[in-house]
């Protein structure tokens, strides 16, 4: 969890896979379920350097939202602001985790059929998200220290087919540990790109 007033230091930890199962906060807990379906209540960030792969991670958990809008960065595909998509994260009342959890686009039902096609289990919605897709050029950090100020986790993408850490991918970990953002996950992307003895 995120702590209500940040440390002033802390150092990035990993989101154990027990977490997913924690009991909600006092804050969670208020939350009626009309207003959980239908604004997200949980700001995740998407960080690391240019070219890993932070916009296509989001269009892949949200159903195809993209957050490169403006025509700058239609045409050099690039993010230059700060990006949003929501997305709804679901599990199923019958698949074993990982199997169990799926994403879908903001606009799907909160109780859905499972989409594993040997499951007749039932998939309901457990977190309504909202993904700040930050930029990766080393021009951009303000703008990427902005969505770091209402982030309560990030994903952090390496891609597995460059030396890590590439510039930015360090100057983002340290801006989310100096502004006490604790819940990271990394995500290695660009697997399909390396043999797998490399991405070891």
């Amino acid at each position: 969890r995120v702590p209500a007033t940040a440390p002033h230091q802390s150092q990035t930890r990993p989101t154990s896979e027990s977490q997913l199962d924690e009991t909600p906060s006092a804050a969670e807990a208020t939350m009626s379920e009309t207003s959980s379906s239908q604004q997200a209540a949980l700001n995740v960030g998407l960080i690391g350097h240019v070219a890993h792969g932070k916009s296509t991670l989001v269009a892949a958990l949200t159903g195809g939202t993209r957050t490169q809008r403006h025509r700058v960065e239609l045409e050099r595909n690039l993010t230059v602001k700060l990006g949003y998509a929501n997305a709804k994260l679901y599990r199923c009342d019958r698949c074993e985790r990982p199997r169990a959890y799926h994403a879908a686009s903001s606009a799907t039902p909160d109780d859905i059929a499972c989409v594993r096609d040997a499951c007749a289990g039932r998939m309901r919605v457990q977190r309504h998200v909202s993904f700040v897709d930050c930029p990766g050029h080393d021009a951009l950090m303000a703008t990427m220290l902005n969505g770091a100020s209402v982030m309560h986790a990030a994903l952090l993408l390496v891609a597995a087919d460059e030396r890590c850490p590439q510039p930015q991918t360090a100057e983002h970990v340290a801006a989310i540990g100096i502004m006490g953002l604790r819940d990271v996950i990394v995500v290695q992307n660009k697997l399909d790109l390396v043999s797998p003895a490399a991405a070891r």
